[in-house]
């Protein structure tokens, strides 16, 4: 029998989990989002609805009740959020759409968790996870004081409520921040107070290296609360775009030149188990060399916009949600080591811009043994104007890495 799934959002990640349903089962897959976003606007894989209010509370539960109504046949359907926003109106709201839905994903409370930055820094600072040395200012402060000198610049400045941040906008805003100097920390600070936004900013120490010292660790973890697979890939490079720095465009699964694969994966793994979660995490963190350990950036509560690489090594998302949520299959924990590349930019951009000879002479190595894969091209995709966008894309970003040098 064939399961249904519904995807929530409108970007990367909705369009490669719909790849993922597209090749498990040939067949388009529904989505509900807000609005038309190029990732998914053409796409020939998806029977897309919009609904301009579904980021409020009452907008995404209307919307998905008149969905379930619909759909529904007798097995409630997998819901699957794609960003951070539905992640959370999911979790707040899932006792209300339970007669049609069912979600593999963590608690409200585990949610709001990971999104506060600041909550998830103080709330796990103790359990097992190491992170950069981390002060938080509170942006209702009227006067903005330097910050204390015991902390070593350059300095990593960011929102410590990602979703309130980005409802206050202002020019030249930066995903996160890299204050070089306490005179442009200040600076910063104060614009950002000056648009509105009054939660607390995350300021950490930062921690060298290049973007081939980040990493990323896909878990998933079963409705039973036992994690049944996890990835270890290093990053080769990220955006460098101001909006989009933090978002990965090159990895590879099973390369890691500082070692401590194992070690690392087991603590996320136990980390996940213990606060009970569920469903799909992604760990971002940076090698540290100076004490020799992997540091915990951030935990996305879902798949983030590289995972598709999952699927690249024989998992696929679709497909890892069904035979939990509906076939109840028991896996025993699998770390996946084979290589695999993902790159989301042109092959001469990643030549070019990622510092590190050894990782590139891998990068090579794979794309020769067709080791390599990029989430939006996909050969079942029909529409000309989705490959177009494509051809598009990969001119920009040749200009966009010519233009952003700066990097975290």
């Amino acid at each position: 029998m064939q399961h249904k799934a519904v995807l929530i959002g409108s970007d990367m990640n909705t369009y490669y989990m719909a790849r993922c349903y597209h090749e498990a089962f040939n067949e388009n897959i529904d989505v509900i989002a807000t609005e038309p976003i190029r990732f998914t606007q053409f796409s020939s894989i998806v029977n897309i609805t919009y609904h301009p209010d579904l980021k409020t509370k009452e907008g995404f539960v209307k919307a998905m009740l008149e969905y379930g109504k619909e759909k529904f046949a007798g097995e409630k359907i997998v819901a699957i959020p794609c960003h951070d926003v539905y992640v959370r109106l999911l979790a707040e709201n899932l006792e209300e759409l339970s007669e049609y839905f069912i979600y593999n994903g963590p608690s409200l409370k585990i949610v709001d968790a990971f999104l506060v930055k600041e909550t998830f820094y103080r709330a796990f600072g103790r359990a097992g996870l190491k992170f950069a040395k981390t002060i938080y200012y509170d942006c209702e402060e009227k006067e903005t004081a330097p910050i204390p000198v015991e902390m070593y610049y350059p300095l990593i400045i960011k929102p410590s409520n990602g979703i309130e941040y980005g409802k206050h906008k202002f020019e030249g805003q930066p995903k996160v921040y890299k204050a070089k100097t306490p005179e442009k920390a200040v600076e910063f600070i104060n614009k950002v107070k000056a648009s509105g936004y009054r939660d607390t900013l995350i300021v950490q120490e930062f921690i060298p290296g290049d973007d081939s010292y980040l990493f990323d660790c896909m878990v998933y973890v079963n409705s039973n609360g036992k994690a049944e697979f996890a990835s270890f890939a290093q990053i080769g490079l990220q955006e460098h775009s101001p909006s989009a720095i933090g978002n990965c465009t090159v990895l590879i699964n099973g390369f890691n030149k500082f070692g401590g694969t194992e070690e690392t994966v087991e603590r996320l793994k136990k980390f996940l188990e213990k606060i009970g979660y569920r469903g799909f995490a992604e760990f971002d963190l940076k090698y540290d060399r100076r004490d020799k350990t992997f540091k915990v950036m951030e935990i996305n509560p879902r798949q983030a916009r590289s995972s598709y690489y999952l699927a690249a090594l024989g998992h696929n998302l679709i497909t890892t949600i069904f035979d939990d949520v509906f076939e109840h299959k028991e896996k025993e924990f699998e770390l996946l080591t084979d290589e695999v590349l993902l790159s989301m930019v042109p092959f001469s951009v990643l030549k070019k811009y990622v510092r590190d000879n050894e990782y590139v002479a891998k990068a090579i190595e794979l794309k020769k043994k067709h080791k390599m894969v990029d989430p939006l091209k996909y050969k079942g995709e029909k529409s000309f104007k989705h490959k177009f966008y494509l051809v598009l894309r990969a001119i920009n970003y040749k200009k966009k890495y010519r233009i952003n040098k700066n990097t975290i």
